[in-house]
């Protein structure tokens, strides 16, 4: 008897032993790329009308404001310039420059290990926004937003498996200057995570320094085109229908630079998107056709992510209100028209409203990303983190976010139906043969990691177990994971003397 007790002792502890094992990244239950498109908001006929209102848009009403180059760019492609100096876009133009425009796209990493592959209906979920305050749990309270906890993000962003990319979520507020600020941006993000990153410049002056340091990190200029792992974040358009004049400048320098862009259409319904959630997609959708036209008409078929980025107000107040069902569908909905023109797509997702991680932040950061990646959205940003309608950003809340889209991914995964997860025969032993449950069958042994997705920081014990634990706090965990994150050395670091030779040449004020 007692050889037999240890036998089973010895087997039960090698399948601890392998469930506790990394997973061979084919055998996780869930990981970036994964195809979604399960949900549509809109019906084909919806979809038909939304395309053809935002083509009227631009045929009629055109955008305002273009720099004197896109406008030579886009009348020299077929746009045609007005007296009242809008620049409007012909059907037949728009279609041609669709027809250029790149379908699937990589985003690269630092390391391939961390490339994203955009097309279909892959979904990525990831940070970004430009919060000016940081959420400080502790004393439940606000504070500026440095660039040393920008740093931190990154480097907290790099160990989350659910975080796929690193979007810049926060303005460094210490820095003294715009150049100083992206410049700094960009080294601290890079030295934070080898994922793909995204940042914004703030006037085109600044861009041929950032382009220097990135070459430098790169290893040279040809390197650096060969696999860009950085991206633009450019607010081309000011809504409603009005070119932002230096954001566009600096979209002519990245892309002359071979720096994927982001074309990101922000207006906010009930302010400067129409209130109706059909009227602002219209909006955007029509600004973004604007985006593939200039993009395309300087450098065809250059990646190029369609960023119909609507928000939501709260009609009472004209606040934002990131956190609403509202803002949901709009995201969905936006996935859809995606879709529809074949385009790698990003929108906004997991905003919370609610200025702590607390229940209503949990409720607002759930249901949009949910939403989202079952839209089969391919580039959720400001997926973790974000509170008080993008104004704060949180460490802990990012932590919390990873175990929150890790449940997301699950829903975007789906139900697997065959011949083996319907069959009869596990059925027939356990009722008919066995113990009446489930819980030994080697097919449930063999599905716990594969099947099912297991939070890293939500607590599922009883009441008793938790007790017993010492009641453990969710935020008080949170917490610990971050300072043991911060408290170790960034994977991410630069080589020591690619690290002083970059310091030597560029105003780098992350201190060493």
């Amino acid at each position: 008897m007692t050889a037999s007790v240890s036998r089973r002792s010895g087997g039960r502890s090698a399948r601890r032993a392998a469930r506790a094992a990394p997973l061979a990244e084919a055998l996780r239950p869930i990981r970036a790329g994964m195809p979604g498109g399960r949900y549509a908001p809109l019906t084909e006929a919806d979809v038909a009308r939304i395309h053809g209102a935002a083509l009227d848009a631009l045929e009629q009403i055109g955008l305002a404001d273009a720099p004197p180059s896109g406008v030579e760019i886009m009348v020299q492609a077929g746009a045609e310039l007005g007296t009242d100096g809008r620049l409007r876009y012909p059907r037949a133009l728009v279609e041609d420059m669709l027809a250029k425009a790149a379908r699937d796209i990589t985003l690269c990493g630092r390391e391939p290990a961390h490339d994203l592959t955009l097309s279909g209906n892959r979904v990525h979920y990831g940070t970004a926004g430009a919060a000016v305050h940081m959420v400080d749990v502790s004393g439940r309270s606000y504070r500026d937003s440095t660039l040393q906890d920008l740093h931190d993000a990154a480097r907290i962003a790099d160990r989350l498996d659910n975080i796929h990319f690193l979007q810049r979520p926060m303005v460094a507020r210490d820095m003294p200057d715009n150049q100083s600020l992206d410049l700094n941006t960009l080294y601290a993000c890079c030295a934070g995570t080898t994922k793909h990153v995204g940042t914004s410049f703030v006037e085109p002056g600044t861009v041929d320094q950032c382009i220097a340091l990135l070459h430098e990190i790169a290893g040279g200029e040809d390197a650096w085109r060969a696999r860009p792992f950085v991206s633009n974040s450019n607010c081309f358009v000011v809504p409603p229908m009005k070119f932002a004049t230096e954001s566009c400048q600096v979209m002519e320098k990245v892309i002359a630079a071979g720096m994927p862009v982001l074309l990101l259409s922000a207006g906010q319904a009930g302010a400067t998107a129409p209130a109706p959630i059909a009227g602002a997609i219209v909006q955007a959708v029509a600004e973004c056709l604007a985006g593939i036209v200039y993009v395309n008409a300087i450098a065809p078929g250059h990646p190029a992510i369609f960023g119909t980025w609507p928000f939501v107000s709260d009609l009472r107040t004209g606040a934002m209100s990131g956190g609403s069902g509202e803002q949901a569908l709009l995201t969905a909905g936006c996935a859809q028209m995606h879709h529809f023109y074949g385009l790698p797509g990003g929108a906004a997702a997991g905003i919370a409203d609610a200025k702590l991680p607390d229940m209503q932040a949990g409720w607002e950061q759930a249901t949009s990303n949910v939403m989202a990646g079952l839209s089969g959205l391919n580039m959720i940003y400001e997926a973790a983190g974000m509170h008080a309608s993008i104004l704060g950003f949180c460490h802990e809340s990012l932590i919390l976010g990873d175990d929150l889209i890790g449940q997301a991914l699950r829903c975007v995964r789906g139900i697997e139906v065959t011949e083996e997860t319907c069959g009869l025969e596990v059925i027939r032993a356990t009722c008919l043969d066995g113990p009446g449950h489930y819980l030994g069958s080697a097919q449930t042994l063999g599905l716990m990691q594969t099947e099912y997705v297991y939070p890293a920081l939500a607590d599922r014990t009883s009441p008793k177990e938790w007790e017993e634990l010492g009641r453990p706090d969710l935020l008080a965990n949170a917490t610990a994971r971050k300072e043991a994150i911060l408290a170790e050395p960034s994977a991410a670091r630069f080589d020591p003397a690619l690290d002083a030779r970059i310091r030597a040449r560029f105003d780098i004020r992350l201190p060493a």
